[in-house]
């Protein structure tokens, strides 16, 4: 029988053949888009749980964005968001409202110097915005799906 030698068109510092070393990038590749996937909770929207409205991605957005000032039973509408400091806020802008961080500063600084509207009220942690949102039937809010209690209810899942 004849055998074919295997050839070596690649050789790293360490000796490793290309296909070594592609496989090792895949595996690390695979590794930490794994990880980084675990590392994003779900996010949840929520009110208070006597809110019988009804909601949509859309009307959410529209809530967030100061475009939709009452929810579809007649009641006012009162949007709270997370601290920029809370991974949530970044994530629910990105995910729910499509907009960075530079582009939402700048759309609400815009809306707010022209008078066209008001900045949500910000809290400070889950907890505080779960407590908020519980005793507010107007409160519109989201969280780490973690974060989640009986006495709000969620509305929507990202």
């Amino acid at each position: 029988m004849h055998q074919t030698p295997h050839i070596t068109l690649y050789s790293n510092s360490v000796g490793e053949s290309y296909e070594e070393e592609t496989r090792k990038k895949i595996v690390l590749l695979a590794s930490t888009l794994l990880f980084s996937s675990l590392s994003f909770s779900d996010m949840a929207v929520i009110v208070h749980p006597d809110n019988t409205s009804t909601f949509s991605n859309a009307i959410i957005k529209k809530i967030f964005l100061g475009k939709q000032t009452k929810f579809t039973d007649g009641k006012i509408v009162i949007p709270m968001n997370a601290s920029e400091t809370l991974p949530t806020y970044d994530a629910f802008n990105d995910k729910v409202i499509g907009k960075s961080r530079t582009q939402i500063n700048a759309y609400w600084a815009r809306l707010v110097f022209t008078g066209k509207g008001n900045l949500p009220k910000i809290l400070s942690s889950d907890t505080d915005i779960v407590s908020t949102v519980s005793v507010n039937q107007g409160a519109i809010s989201y969280v780490d799906s973690s974060s989640v209690t009986d006495k709000v209810k969620v509305i929507a899942n990202f």
